[in-house]
């Protein structure tokens, strides 16, 4: 059975707008191998582990929060990768606070070696992206200043995918 809206409850929805301030908490991964998600998510992009149980899950953070993202072995313990076609997760997004921030890590990346799938400017960002050891796909990514974002004449965002300068990128201090 198909769990879709019905017109009663689409109408409900649509007359509740969620909060301004509401944010994305946290992202929970299944791994296939904890130490190489801990390789990826701590050592090479920099994470700080929370609170860990054995090869099970480990909470990682920016800052001391409690944890921005989860990473446990629970169902997934030495399976398949996460795969590229179908329903599930897309990527995650990680957001710097600077372009320079942004560009710290992605030279950290390429002083690794690690592949990058990808990149773009999207006018109201720059984002680089690729993928975890598990297959995952992940952003990073920096915001423009909103007074920045490109605008339709009817003044909605217009966002767009264009190349980025990787080496304007690179060369930020």
């Amino acid at each position: 059975m198909k769990n879709t809206p019905s017109e009663s409850s689409t109408a409900v929805a649509a007359a509740y707008t969620v909060p301004a301030q509401t944010r994305i908490g946290h992202v929970h991964l299944q791994v296939t191998d904890l130490e190489k998600a801990l390789a990826f998510y701590r050592d090479l992009l920099g994470f700080t582990v929370m609170q860990r149980f054995g090869n099970q899950v480990a909470f990682i953070s920016a800052g001391g929060y409690h944890h921005h993202i989860g990473l446990n072995t629970w169902n997934s313990l030495g399976g398949a990768p996460a795969r590229k076609h179908g329903a599930g997760l897309f990527h995650t997004a990680i957001l710097y606070p600077t372009r320079a921030d942004l560009a710290r890590a992605v030279r950290q990346l390429v002083a690794a070696n690690y592949p990058l799938t990808g990149s773009a400017d999207h006018g109201v960002s720059e984002a680089v992206y690729l993928d975890d050891p598990d297959g995952n796909g992940v952003e990073l990514y920096w915001d423009r200043a909103p007074e920045l974002w490109p605008l339709t004449s009817s003044g909605e965002i217009q966002m767009y995918t264009r190349s980025l300068d990787m080496n304007g990128l690179l060369a930020e201090q």
